[in-house]
């Protein structure tokens, strides 16, 4: 058997920065990758090359990028773990007096929620237990997945759909199982957002990566301050930094506009040609994409979350104090009303429903219609239906079997190695030469094929997407079998008390911000009283 060759990197920095490693050990044709956090066992994958050779040339070049980054060799163990600080949203009740929200239904995930997507068939939410759940508008669970770690988005990019977790992963929960779609290698992901393929994400540190559909890093930029918001379309990436807006192009990074705004920004949502950021100086900003400044919605707290009708026609946003509120296009406040399940900490509006997902783990449905809200201020509301987990539901989860391959039809892919790296193409024939798939990281092995129900080119062009399910075909032992290890390699990375950790880490720095701003404001008010305005 050949000896194993281990490389152990650390970076750490003071004052609360990173704090992470990265094990790169080499046996024979294979190499296993481990990172995390010093002091815990982290996540591993292992990926099979075709020789020796070509295993070393992988790990020297994935070793370089590491170094250029900061890391430098280290024993194992010299280094005690860091605790890692909770960050989590205050939550208070709302004001005496304000008016109930027409709440339709209220969906009880079971842990702290910060993920949301709505569209015309399902309501999905995500939570800090990695648990992810898709009703219909019935308010009936049809589909659970279970995730490594907690989930702190979910995005929608063309007909796929995404869900980005504290482990750094990024999972497609397009199909019937979950996988492993981009691997960022961040531990403190704040935010992030898809475009034609393209990831964007943004960190606790301010910094933000953009890595393409095959996950090779396209740039990287460290704009200043945390970095909670990220949007993207096809003009540029937007990140949302401390107290500043900065557009970037995504050729390569370079500055379009950047705004400073009022407060910190916790949160950001796009329409077509407006970006939408709520802060900490309780507001809602407006700018135009090419970076001019339009309106201010103001609140009555910290604003964790807002969106926008498409049309335009109305601006939504939620606060620290258990709130929703409804602006017209002009800006003028139409109502505030009491969600009655705590802080809206995510939100969507679609079809005259506003949905929310809260700080006690709740998906709910408000009614805002203009005759549910005239009903709400009379003192009419509907009684909520309340919607526990069905435990009947299994959870699908990665390493689940794939299915069998279809007697007839699909398209055949393949795994193959080039420049070190593991790459999927089409194996049937009347693609184009040269065009890669974008594909599961986490069922990647060299030789290895997978019948697929279509490939469609991507919008962008240059590769080509997955359609439908993915399928073992004669292979099938192989890929159900590296499906199993990369489930387990990724399970052991997270322990449920670190499961939960993550996702508070985000919510305590967005109360300290917020907690900031609440005294200034105290002191404010005291300096006027005195003064005797």
């Amino acid at each position: 058997m050949a000896e194993a060759q281990r490389t152990y990197l650390e970076l750490s920095e003071e004052g609360g920065g990173s704090h992470k490693f990265y094990e790169v050990t080499v046996t024979g044709s294979s190499v296993k990758t481990r990172y995390g956090r010093i002091g815990d066992a982290g996540q591993a994958k292992t990926t099979k090359f075709k020789n020796p050779a070509e295993a070393q040339a992988a790990a020297q070049k994935q070793l370089g990028e590491k170094r250029r980054k900061g890391y430098a060799e280290a024993v194992m163990g010299q280094r005690e773990r860091r605790s890692v600080s909770q960050r989590r949203t205050t939550s208070t009740r709302a004001r005496r007096g304000t008016t109930p929200a027409p709440v339709l239904w209220k969906f009880e995930s079971g842990g702290y929620a910060f993920g949301i997507f709505i569209d015309d068939d399902l309501c999905w939410v995500g939570n800090e237990d990695g648990d992810v759940y898709a009703l219909d508008h019935d308010a009936r669970v049809v589909r659970r997945y279970k995730l490594p770690d907690g989930v702190m988005c979910l995005v929608r990019d063309e007909a796929w759909l995404y869900c980005g977790c504290n482990n750094g992963n990024v999972y497609d929960l397009t199909g019937k199982i979950p996988f492993v779609a981009y691997e960022v290698s961040k531990n403190d992901i704040l935010w992030l957002d898809i475009h034609a393929g393209s990831l964007t994400v943004s960190d606790a540190v301010g910094e933000l990566t953009v890595l393409d559909h095959d996950c090779d890093l396209l740039w990287h930029k460290k704009s200043g301050g945390d970095g909670w918001m990220v949007r993207a379309d096809q003009g540029a990436v937007y990140h949302g930094h401390g107290d500043h807006i900065t557009a970037y192009d995504w050729s390569a990074g370079k500055k379009l506009w950047s705004q400073k705004v009022d407060g910190h920004i916790l949160f950001g949502w796009q329409e077509p040609t407006t970006l939408y950021a709520g802060t900490t100086a309780d507001v809602v900003v407006a700018y135009s994409k090419d970076g001019k400044p339009l309106l201010k919605y103001k609140c009555d707290d910290s604003v964790y979350s807002c969106a926008a009708a498409s049309d335009g026609k109305y601006v939504f946003a939620g606060d620290s104090s258990s709130s929703v509120y409804c602006f017209d296009a002009a800006g003028n406040r139409l109502w505030k009303l009491d969600t009655t399940c705590d802080s809206a900490l995510s939100m969507q509006y679609f079809k005259e429903r506003l949905y929310i997902v809260t700080s006690n783990g709740s998906l709910a449905c408000i009614d805002v219609s203009e005759a549910a809200i005239e009903a709400a201020k009379q003192g009419t509301v509907p009684t909520a239906e309340i919607i526990k987990v069905d435990t009947d539901i299994k959870a699908a989860s990665l390493g689940d079997a794939l299915p069998a391959a279809p007697t007839s039809g699909g398209v055949l892919v393949e795994c193959y190695s080039e420049g070190g790296r593991v790459r999927v193409r089409p194996k049937s024939p009347g693609f184009k030469a040269g065009w890669h798939v974008q594909f599961p990281r986490n069922i990647r092995t060299p030789g290895t094929t997978y019948v697929v129900d279509g490939l469609a080119e991507s919008s962008s062009g240059g590769f080509y997407r997955v359609v439908g399910q993915i399928h073992a075909a004669d292979g099938g032992t192989v890929a159900k079998t590296s499906a199993k290890k990369a489930a387990k390699a990724d399970s052991k990375a997270t322990a449920k008390k670190a499961t939960k950790t993550a996702a508070k880490k985000v919510a305590k720095k967005v109360a300290k911000a917020a907690t900031k701003t609440a005294a200034k404001k105290v002191a404010k008010k005291t300096t006027k009283k005195t003064s005797k305005r």
